[in-house]
């Protein structure tokens, strides 16, 4: 073998030696990396966990809000229907209309306020989920 050959033989063996460090770099390159994104995958699965389970909650929070509404908003309507009731018999009471005086000997109002009077002073009577506070 010549002189030239043998440089050129050296030159190659350099040459393919930087080439493999050059391969196992970028091997070490990508394995960093996928070490980070495995690691940055975990995170996000563990955080789109944590918002699941919150949501799950909210969600569940609000099923029971919306239901306390509707249950809120009937007893609403039983009350006013109540107030206006009162307020019908009130006004009976004031005109004195209801019960004629020449039945019952003298004025119907103070029949009709003592008996509005037991009435108005009962308890509205609610079931025991509406008395639980949030």
């Amino acid at each position: 073998m010549d002189q030239r050959e043998q440089r050129r033989m050296i030159s190659n063996r350099e040459s393919a030696k930087r080439s493999r460090m050059k391969k196992q770099k970028h091997l070490d390159d990508l394995m960093t990396q996928l070490s980070q994104l495995r690691s940055e995958n975990n995170r996000v699965v563990s955080s789109i966990s944590m918002i699941t389970q919150h949501y799950v909650s909210l969600e569940a929070e609000n099923s029971v809000l919306t239901a306390r509404v509707t249950e809120l908003g009937h007893r609403l309507r039983s009350l006013n229907e109540i107030i206006e009731f009162m307020k019908q018999q009130q006004q009976v009471v004031d005109t004195g209309s209801w019960f004629p005086d020449e039945h019952y000997g003298g004025s119907g109002a103070d029949l009709i306020d003592s008996v509005s009077c037991v009435y108005s002073c009962q308890p509205i009577m609610t079931s025991i989920d509406m008395n639980i506070m949030y």
